[in-house]
C-alpha cells in the first residue's frame, strides 16, 4: 500500500515521533488514468460506505457550449493537451483541465473522471 502523510521530520530537520501507527483510511490508492476507448467503470467502496466510480475507459463525453447555454453529448476523439502531464497526451489519458477533442468541437475538462466516473467539458473558443 501506498502511505501518504506528514514527513518524518520537521522543518527544522529534528526527527518527528509519531503518536500513533498509519491507519487503513490514510493509504492513497494507484491513479485512474482515464484512458479514451470504449466505456469501462469500476467501483470503488469509499469511507464512510460511499462510493467512488473509477473510469478507466471513457468515449463520450457531456459538452457545455457557454454560448448557445446547451449540454450536448459527443464523442472523444483524442487529447489534444494535458497540463497534469505533458506524457498523457500521447497516452491518451484523460484528467481535470485536460483539452480534448470531441465530434462537438475543442474542449476542456471540467470533471474528475477517475473519481466521479464521468467525463464533462466546456467548449473553448
Amino acid at each position: 500500500m501506498k502511505w501518504q502523510g506528514n514527513s518524518r521530520r520537521k522543518f527544522t530537520s529534528g526527527r518527528l515521533v509519531r503518536a500513533r501507527g498509519k491507519k487503513k483510511f490514510e493509504a492513497g490508492r494507484e491513479a485512474a488514468d482515464t484512458h479514451v476507448g470504449e466505456d469501462v467503470k469500476k467501483i470503488i467502496s469509499s469511507r464512510g460506505g460511499n462510493r467512488k466510480y473509477r473510469l478507466l475507459r471513457a468515449n463520450m463525453v457531456n459538452v457545455v457550449d457557454p454560448n448557445a447555454r446547451t449540454v450536448t453529448r459527443a464523442s472523444i476523439e483524442t487529447v489534444m493537451e494535458n497540463p497534469a502531464n505533458q506524457h498523457y497526451v500521447r497516452r491518451d489519458i484523460v484528467t481535470k483541465g485536460a483539452v480534448i477533442k470531441t465530434s462537438a468541437g475543442i474542449a476542456r475538462v471540467t470533471s474528475k473522471p477517475g473519481q466521479s466516473g464521468i467525463v464533462n467539458a466546456v467548449l473553448i473558443d
